[in-house]
């Protein structure tokens, strides 16, 4: 019976732990994004640092617009699924007039850049954000639309090359990238090229993903976007990936910038 009644009380006492583990991880998934006094209670030089660094200078700097930093804020919170700050910066770049469809664009091009689960993780954010914005389904792209036009020349090459690569190895990613991503997601028209670019690149250097950077920043060149509006992204890129990042994205962005013609 003693045996018997111990059991039950270390069962029990697991039981109140487990429910005690669970409820302060669900605490921690749903925490909001902590607000300056929060953060002085933690860390007050990360706290002035936010106020006069990044949010009372970096965010202010000409060299990239307010609507593009939030681009690239978004992509690299998305690619990274750090979803705590997503909500204030989904609203910041609907502010910054990035329109409803673009963030939907970006979650779906990034499901494919960086992976299914963090697109699962910003459409959770999403769903509230637009819901108390009384954004619908009337301001978002269609699954069904006619596609932008293809470069048929540009393509063809890319084809060929990943096809002499890969092909033989690995048949199923070389078609997919191909049917998928460069003659579907890519010429889908919920973002312009140029932004389309930037949510790449800008992921792949969150990511410390620098083996297709350069390609993929010859593109976004390609698209339209400027040498100095790339510097300036990858400026913005040290404050939300992190420094290591982005000094390894540097040195392929520089080859990239002094192989371009002037």
């Amino acid at each position: 019976m003693k045996l018997q009644l111990v059991a039950i009380t270390v069962a029990s006492l697991f039981a109140t732990a487990s429910a005690r583990a669970e409820g302060t991880m669900a605490m921690t998934e749903t925490s909001p994004m902590p607000t300056d006094a929060e953060v002085r209670q933690v860390a007050p030089a990360l706290a002035a640092a936010r106020q006069n660094r990044l949010l009372g200078e970096v965010w202010k700097r000409p060299g990239l617009a307010p609507r593009d930093r939030s681009i690239v804020t978004l992509s690299a919170l998305i690619a990274r699924n750090q979803t705590i700050e997503m909500p204030y910066h989904m609203n910041l770049a609907l502010d910054n007039g990035v329109k409803p469809g673009e963030i939907s664009g970006i979650i779906t091009h990034l499901a494919f850049y960086a992976g299914w689960a963090n697109a699962m993780s910003a459409v959770s954010v999403a769903k509230d954000v637009f819901a108390a914005r009384h954004i619908g389904a009337d301001q978002l792209p269609a699954a069904a639309v006619t596609l932008l036009p293809l470069n048929e020349a540009a393509e063809g090459q890319r084809e060929t090359l990943v096809e002499a690569q890969f092909g033989a190895a690995f048949p199923g990613v070389v078609q997919y990238t191909t049917d998928v991503l460069f003659r579907d997601l890519w010429l889908r028209p919920d973002l312009a090229p140029r932004d389309r670019s930037l949510v790449t690149i800008s992921a792949l250097i969150a990511n410390g993903q620098t083996a297709q950077l350069g390609s993929h920043l010859n593109r976004a060149m390609d698209n339209g976007l400027t040498q100095a509006e790339a510097a300036e992204a990858i400026t913005h890129l040290a404050f939300y990936a992190g420094w290591p990042n982005v000094f390894s994205a540097m040195p392929v962005a520089k080859d990239v910038f002094e192989k371009r013609p002037h």
